[in-house]
């Protein structure tokens, strides 16, 4: 009877045991990695004190603090990649650096599948201090890490072997949408211009200057978003493309994935050309305008749905063809088969009214 009266004491003294063992195991565990996280700020400004000016480091070990502050990197701390730091450093031996696969297993996991598994190391397409996810990268950064080793010309050619249009598929979309098993696509409305401010040729991604040069002392969200309620609807679409004051500018669409996969892959069902062009009325109604911010990141806004699907009016650039249709182009379809039709209908009906003269001159003959 006694025993049973204080198992419930026995049971929260249990508990509370595995309560503290786990922070000792939490504790040990930030100790092992050599950082806090209540202590990074600091320790990140002794490093960059010295690798965040150009006139202190080399080009290669130069970090760019506006950029490294958003990361997660950053927030961990640079002890945590680079823990042993000699004391004689920078003169001592180089400062070791952390293994991607300490904290990435997941994606090293999934990367070691890939093609590329014995082809580059993490580094070689990303750059720790600036590394971002697909939803604060514009499409064209993205395949810009791809063309460090994929020579434009040669996948230009190598795609033209069966996909139409190629250098225009490549320059539209990013590697990863065709390239990775990748899931949960939008599309993204990025702000570009030409060289030299020209209309034509190969349009670029505005950058952060350009946007603010041109927005003054409004935000650059302002330039689309007119009533700053972090919404753009298709009114405001339609306003930015019929603005004068933005010929330089127009806006271009590019189907990305929301989260990317590292199993790199040649995908048959890329192929198919459905895959884009019919993908269902899911990737079609979303969409985001995608705007660089001071950092080297792009601030995502939510665009009312349907606007990939309005390219007479939402987004000039991009067109998907499905189940669902622009109104606008049925209308412009309608129209050119009615065009098409009024010929032979008028002919025939004219032919009809006239057929007794037509008689009558045949028995006079």
């Amino acid at each position: 009877m006694k025993s049973t009266q204080n198992r419930p004491i026995i049971l929260l003294l249990i508990l509370l045991a595995l309560v503290a063992s786990a922070g000792v195991c939490s504790a040990a565990r930030d100790a092992g990695s050599g950082y806090s996280y209540g202590d990074t700020a600091g320790k990140n400004d002794d490093c960059l004190a010295c690798h965040g000016s150009r006139q202190q480091v080399s080009a290669a070990a130069f970090i760019d603090q506006t950029q490294f502050a958003h990361t997660t990197h950053a927030r961990i701390g640079c002890p945590s990649c680079h823990g042993a730091v000699s004391p004689r450093h920078p003169d001592g031996a180089r400062t070791p650096r952390a293994d991607c696969r300490e904290c990435h297993v997941d994606i090293n996991a999934e990367y070691a599948k890939s093609i590329h598994a014995d082809k580059t190391p993490c580094a070689g397409c990303h750059n720790p201090h600036k590394v971002e996810t697909p939803k604060e990268i514009s499409g064209q950064e993205i395949n810009q890490m791809c063309s460090g080793c994929h020579e434009g010309f040669k996948m230009t050619a190598k795609h033209s072997e069966w996909l139409p249009q190629a250098e225009l598929h490549l320059r539209m979309l990013p590697c990863i949408t065709c390239h990775t098993g990748s899931k949960s696509y939008f599309i993204s409305m990025y702000i570009v211009k030409g060289k030299d401010d020209s209309r034509y040729g190969k349009q670029e991604v505005a950058s952060y200057q350009d946007l603010q040069k041109i927005a003054g002392n409004r935000s650059i969200v302002s330039l689309i978003d007119a009533n700053g309620d972090n919404y753009i609807s298709l009114a405001e679409l339609r306003l930015f493309n019929s603005d004068p004051s933005h010929k330089k500018l127009r806006l271009q669409g590019m189907m990305t994935p929301e989260t990317a996969s590292h199993k790199f892959e040649i995908l048959d069902n890329r192929r198919n050309c459905t895959f884009c062009h019919a993908s269902g009325p899911g990737a079609m109604q979303t969409s985001f305008v995608a705007l660089p911010e001071a950092n080297g990141t792009f601030k995502r806004v939510a665009v009312e749905k349907g606007a990939v699907l309005g390219a007479l009016y939402g987004t000039p650039d991009f067109y998907m063809m499905g189940s669902t249709k622009s109104p606008a182009f049925n209308i412009i379809g309608l129209a050119i088969i009615c065009c098409g039709l009024i010929m032979p209908v008028c002919h025939g009906f004219l032919r009809f009214l006239t057929r007794k003269n037509r008689k009558g001159k045949e028995h006079q003959s």
